[in-house]
């Protein structure tokens, strides 16, 4: 399984001269730390600036975004970022894309939202028809519903990129999201906000039946997954660490788009609770409404001797890449632990 770290802790961002002074040592530490990808999320800040530095600064660890928003850019604008970040990474690049909720794309970004699972899949489809224009040199002719991309002059043309296209990775939490990236995406990026049982009975399968659409082969898309990692090796320090994620998953299961996997488990009320603490703005006591046993079934609660027997149990065989939820400093957890995590198998059986 590979093993995958954020280069910037967020909360250490808050107040300073922002997160691309952090970059180039983070990105070092986690390489050397024997971290396989370290990816870059869109919250406060840029996610692709960070990559640029993060490329400059290693040599071998992959770098993606984890995830930029698709809806708030076009596909130009995403096939242009993409062939950069490849090229100046010599082919270590991710593109993580995601969708976002339907208020952050037309209240926060002022953009047009309708049908995501189907405008996701076209832009896909789009950014990959103009990187296949660019490294071939043929007319560029993408014409969709949501998109249309049918000029492409020699000066705007990069060319072929010596490294090939990057990969697309597509984050989603919905079975039409999820079949999207069956179909069209090379990985897929299980949202935070799910469980094992979830994993495996819900998303996996949509996964597969997006991928048996387009005659794929569903082992052919990478899994990667942000698991709620609760360690610490002191009584307060996992008690921190609990919080945080408590306080994290309170925030997810107040959105109505997550619902689906409380329902899941039958706890369907607790996100009418949630949704409605978030709207009196009582963000700090809704961590109170994530008790032991849901904290247990949406993380991995372990002491570090004892994490990796726990990771192996909840998520062996069905992923392939994991990172850590909040909580955690980066390069933690401990060198012994994290070659035992990257030592058990993923979907590919290694």
């Amino acid at each position: 399984m590979k093993l995958d770290g954020g280069l910037i802790a967020r909360a250490a961002r808050k107040g300073s001269v922002g997160p691309l002074a952090e970059v180039a040592d983070s990105a070092r530490k986690l390489e050397a730390a024997g971290y396989d990808g370290l990816w870059s999320a869109e919250l406060d800040h840029d996610p692709f600036l960070p990559l640029a530095l993060a490329a400059e600064h290693t040599s071998r660890v992959q770098i993606g975004t984890s995830i930029a928003v698709a809806f708030a850019r076009n596909p130009m604008i995403l096939a242009n970022l993409g062939w950069d970040l490849q090229a100046y990474s010599d082919g270590r690049f991710i593109l993580g894309l995601g969708s976002q909720i339907k208020p952050h794309i037309t209240k926060r970004f002022s953009m047009p939202w309708s049908h995501p699972a189907a405008r996701m899949k076209e832009m896909i489809d789009a950014v990959k028809a103009i990187w296949e224009s660019w490294e071939t040199g043929e007319r560029l002719n993408f014409q969709g519903k949501f998109y249309q991309h049918t000029l492409m002059t020699p000066m705007f043309s990069p060319g072929a990129n010596p490294s090939g296209p990057p990969p697309i990775h597509l984050a989603a939490v919905g079975d039409l999201m999820t079949e999207v990236a069956g179909e069209s995406a090379d990985g897929w990026i299980s949202h935070a906000f799910s469980t094992p049982s979830y994993l495996r009975e819900v998303s996996l399968p949509a996964l597969e039946h997006g991928a048996a659409k387009a005659g794929r082969d569903p082992l052919d898309i990478e899994v990667s997954m942000p698991v709620f990692i609760v360690t610490g090796e002191t009584e307060e320090e996992m008690a921190s660490v609990a919080q945080a994620a408590r306080q994290q998953l309170a925030f997810y299961g107040s959105t109505p788009a997550y619902r689906p996997v409380l329902d899941h488990h039958g706890w369907g009320d607790a996100q009418d609770e949630l949704n409605r603490m978030s709207k009196q703005g009582q963000w700090v006591e809704m961590a109170d409404v994530i008790d032991d046993t849901m904290l247990a079934t949406f993380g991995v609660v372990a002491e570090p001797q004892h994490l990796a027997s726990a990771v192996d149990s909840s998520y062996g065989g069905l992923i392939d890449r994991i990172s850590f939820g909040p909580g955690l400093r980066p390069g933690e957890p401990w060198p012994e632990v994290r070659e035992a995590l990257r030592a058990i198998p993923g979907r590919f059986g290694a």
